[in-house]
């Protein structure tokens, strides 16, 4: 039986949560869920909707991120050859830039009005919400650390699946609370991020909700930078600094580790719609 989990929210209000274990779907839930969700995004500090290079951790987070775009896109040809793709949880736009300049017809989702902004300036038009989108249905849609952000999972998950077409994929990438850096870091490691990450998942979590929706997980991929940037953040946590050494290290371990038990910081997973 797992145990419920104390946890703060320690990049911006210093509030602590209470993590609820649900074993019917193996994840914990944040409690309480604020009633004004939005303010525990309104600061610099949520690096997903800035495109900050003020730090060390905003510049390794730049680094990676430009890396990462490549394989993005290279993922996710594999999956269609129509190109119409379907980003939820956009950010500042630079996904859909890099697949529009790779000839996809592109579309996107993104609630946080200053991350919308910074997408126009790059030429990236996003909704600001699913009601917002025109009625058509698209070959993929992805989700890149934004599922556990979402406040009504089911819910979401049904939009989803209208959303696709039929035999579409849907690809999402979450953190993994059963890696080695999750255990290593505890209450701290910084991929809890509570409050704004509301569900905070294992493989089988994925397995369990999304097949009770009409999917079927096809693949699952290791995300090996996350280990990396999670660490660093969390040692920074720990120790009110960034041991980059130790970070580093941490990190490392825990690809390893999951070469072998398949548990890595974050993992992507590929799913069809049924």
């Amino acid at each position: 039986m797992q145990k419920n989990i104390i946890v703060k929210d320690h990049s911006i209000s210093h509030e602590e949560f209470e993590l609820v274990y649900d074993s019917q779907y193996d994840y914990y839930l944040t409690k309480p869920v604020p009633n004004n969700l939005s303010k525990y995004y309104e600061s610099k500090a949520y690096i997903s909707h800035t495109d900050a290079t003020d730090t060390l951790q905003d510049k390794i987070y730049q680094f990676v991120k430009r890396i990462n775009l490549h394989h993005k896109v290279k993922l996710i040809s594999q999956y269609t050859t129509n190109k119409k793709i379907l980003d939820i949880g956009a950010g500042t736009g630079d996904f859909l830039k890099y697949a529009k300049i790779k000839g996809w017809d592109i579309t996107g989702v993104e609630p946080n009005e200053h991350a919308r902004k910074l997408a126009s300036e790059k030429g990236i038009q996003l909704s600001s919400s699913f009601e917002e989108l025109p009625a058509e249905q698209y070959d993929i849609i992805t989700l890149w650390h934004v599922l556990e952000h979402l406040p009504d999972l089911d819910a979401h998950i049904k939009q989803l699946h209208n959303l696709l077409l039929p035999q579409g994929t849907l690809i999402i990438a979450v953190p993994n609370y059963n890696s080695y850096d999750a255990k290593h870091y505890g209450h701290y490691w910084a991929a809890f991020d509570v409050p704004r990450h509301l569900y905070h998942f294992s493989r089988n979590s994925i397995k369990r909700i999304f097949s009770k929706h009409s999917f079927s997980l096809v693949a699952t991929k290791p995300m090996l930078f996350d280990s990396y940037y999670v660490s660093l953040l969390s040692e920074k946590y720990k120790h009110a600094k960034g041991n980059f050494f130790k970070a580093f290290l941490v990190g490392t371990l825990s690809n390893i580790q999951g070469l072998f038990s398949k548990e890595h910081s974050s993992h992507i997973y590929i799913l069809k719609k049924q």
